[in-house]
């Protein structure tokens, strides 16, 4: 916390698991770069990865580790926020259930980089990672994907109606242009060889503008020196931001009796549309969400 006096940073992350479907949440994270205290061991040489551990409980197999290359603790590339160790989140002291008294938090990666319940790092030459969910067939060094889902959808309308849907997008590190959404009728059958449905007649929905009040915040309000806000606004310097969750929402035309599959997906920045351009689970979920909806009086 002497560090913190000159040092703390603070920045948004929306937190999420690799292997579900979901963000676990979304917030306002504050803490120490990793990298001050690592100088303050004055490392010289032979130093290629940084291993560090929280408690977990007192079986030593289910020790939950994870790491970092020592040029990502070290600097920040990409504008991106460094690795900190975090003790704040949405400005209150960080409780046990979020991994207090300190964790790690690395801004651009999945939540098993970010170890809870801190208790050591350590500073090795040994050139591969050491990460727990490495042992569970996972690529360790994947960072967090864009893609949207549903929050709200009527599984039931009658014809004609208009059919409103909302969403959330997780902002991944190429970041989000858009939003689309297609429904289409079970008794149309989809043509071979296009499993990410590329071919399908996507329509754009609308991705909604960032909230007024932030939610669990002290007052609703973003704390001034905040990566990506604009101190006398408050508000976010671009939108959507990268590493946060967005909402969006579409009305859709009404439709005749029958049977329907409504999906979404994401556009990143550079034109990937969902799941591209990383289709597999094991570096991150991003597969296109499908809901089941009737038409009928």
């Amino acid at each position: 916390m002497k560090l913190a006096e000159n040092h703390a940073v603070r920045f948004p992350k929306v937190m999420t698991c690799l292997n579900i479907g979901c963000p676990l949440g979304m917030g306002i994270w504050e803490g120490v770069p990793l990298r001050e205290v690592i100088w303050l061991t004055q490392p010289r040489e032979n130093l290629r990865r940084v291993f560090y551990h929280g408690y977990h409980n007192d079986d030593p197999q289910q020790m939950f580790r994870s790491s970092l290359p020592i040029s990502r603790v070290l600097e920040d590339p990409f504008d991106r926020p460094p690795v900190i160790l975090c003790y704040k989140l949405n400005g209150q002291w960080l409780d046990s259930e979020r991994g207090g008294p300190v964790r790690v938090i690395v801004p651009e990666a999945y939540g098993f980089k970010s170890i809870k319940w801190l208790t050591h790092v350590v500073l090795t030459n040994l050139y591969h990672a050491n990460d727990t969910y490495a042992e569970g067939n996972n690529d360790v060094d994947s960072w967090l994907k864009t893609f949207a889902a549903t929050i709200s959808v009527p599984r039931q309308v009658k014809p004609g109606k208009p059919i409103p849907v909302t969403g959330y997008a997780q902002v991944g590190l190429a970041g989000l242009s858009k939003v689309q959404v297609w429904i289409q009728s079970n008794a149309i059958e989809r043509p071979a060889g296009d499993p990410h449905f590329t071919t399908a007649p996507w329509t754009d929905a609308e991705v909604l503008p960032p909230p007024k009040h932030w939610g669990a915040l002290p007052d609703g309000k973003i704390p001034a020196n905040t990566f990506g806000f604009d101190d006398a606004t408050g508000q976010p310097r671009t939108w959507p931001m990268r590493l946060a969750k967005v909402h969006w929402a579409a009305l859709l035309s009404g439709l005749p009796a029958g049977e329907y599959t409504l999906r979404c997906r994401t556009i990143d920045e550079k034109g990937n549309a969902q799941p591209m351009p990383r289709p597999f689970q094991k570096s991150g979920n991003a597969a296109i969400e499908s809901v089941d909806i009737t038409v009928k009086s």
